[in-house]
């Protein structure tokens, strides 16, 4: 019989950083937010086809990627003289919680652990996915990186995160469905970082190697549980 080896040491881990899109809540909103809905308003509004809709937005999207603008409705509403809530709230119905995300966030708690969600996502699209999923009532602590005017792409946000938090960061771990976004993390200091493999329901399965990854929550419950929090 071989022995079962945990994903993450449960035992060496009291704070819980996690992101939100892609991580607790399906990715396939925003993917087909930014990259159907937004071309399709364009095109209609400056009559032009769908595809160059497609590609102008591409190009305007990867002129500010990772920066606080990427992130920022009121700078594609101005950008684009479109009103980005409204645009969203036309499709709210495809706002989600991943299957295994209340389980997982259960079990969090049952444990005694802190968890603090951690988003690059602009208040307003945070309040919209809050009122479309009541994520407040299973998490206590909800921080926009916007608060702080970076992003989690910098050092200084986690430089910021952990004076407001004090979390210790050898025993934290941070969640996430963006790789880099790890990477910076432990470059802070973070020990302990977990990604994503399938944030978008309807996309594939990535393969990551270079952090621990999960496709899953579930399949750690049992590991969370059994090491709760000590106080």
């Amino acid at each position: 019989m071989t022995s079962h080896k945990a994903l993450l040491p449960w035992a060496q881990i009291d704070t819980v950083l996690l992101d939100m899109d892609g991580t607790l809540l399906d990715l396939h909103f925003d993917n087909y937010f930014w990259l159907e809905h937004v071309p399709q308003k364009i095109s209609e509004i400056e009559g032009i086809s769908l595809q160059q809709a497609k590609t102008r937005m591409s190009e305007a999207y990867a002129a500010v990627t990772g920066t606080i603008h990427w992130y920022c409705l009121d700078y594609w509403s101005d950008k684009l003289g479109l009103d980005i809530v409204a645009a969203k709230r036309e499709i709210e119905h495809l706002i989600g919680m991943r299957d295994d995300t209340l389980p997982f966030l259960d079990a969090l708690k049952a444990s005694g652990r802190e968890v603090v969600l951690v988003t690059n996502a602009h208040p307003d699209s945070l309040s919209l996915k809050i009122e479309r999923t009541q994520l407040d009532s299973h998490i206590n602590n909800l921080i926009s990186t916007h608060e702080f005017g970076v992003t989690k792409e910098s050092l200084s946000l986690w430089q910021q995160l952990h004076q407001r938090l004090g979390f210790d960061p050898a025993r934290t771990l941070f969640v996430d469905d963006s790789v880099n976004l790890l990477h910076t993390a432990r470059e802070f200091g973070i020990a302990h970082v977990l990604a994503v493999a399938n944030p978008d329901s309807k996309g594939s399965v990535r393969i990551i190697d270079d952090v621990p990854a999960i496709t899953d929550y579930r399949t750690m419950l049992e590991d969370i549980l059994a090491n709760p929090v000590v106080a």
